[in-house]
């Protein structure tokens, strides 16, 4: 399965976080830490400028993006998810399959 999601935190710095200040309106250092865990899992990803996409079997997908989910939890007091999946059983290397024929539809 392939699933791509966002994360985002809100509500501002949690009880006890460690540098509250470094928040600001940005949120790229909770964005780096999401992307960290995924890129730690050693499955197949990918991260654009609005969504990460990760490869791989129902439950290991799920358990990288619940850690990344808690990973942003660090830098609000909550935490936004978008996901979609495109659940396909029994393909891999779709991430950059469906890429590919995209990309040799469009040269036909």
């Amino acid at each position: 399965m392939i699933v791509a999601f966002s994360l985002s935190p809100s509500g501002g710095a949690p009880a006890g976080d460690l540098d509250p200040d470094a928040h600001g309106d940005s949120v790229h250092a909770a964005v780096a830490a999401a992307v960290r865990v995924v890129r730690d899992s050693g499955l197949p990803n990918r991260t654009s400028s609005m969504f990460t996409e990760i490869e791989g079997d129902w439950d290991e997908v799920m358990a990288v993006v619940k850690e990344a989910a808690e990973a942003v939890g660090a830098f609000g007091s909550r935490v936004s998810l978008e996901l979609k999946a495109d659940i396909r059983p029994g393909r891999t290397g779709e991430l950059d399959g469906k890429v590919e024929r995209l990309e040799r539809a469009l040269e036909a």
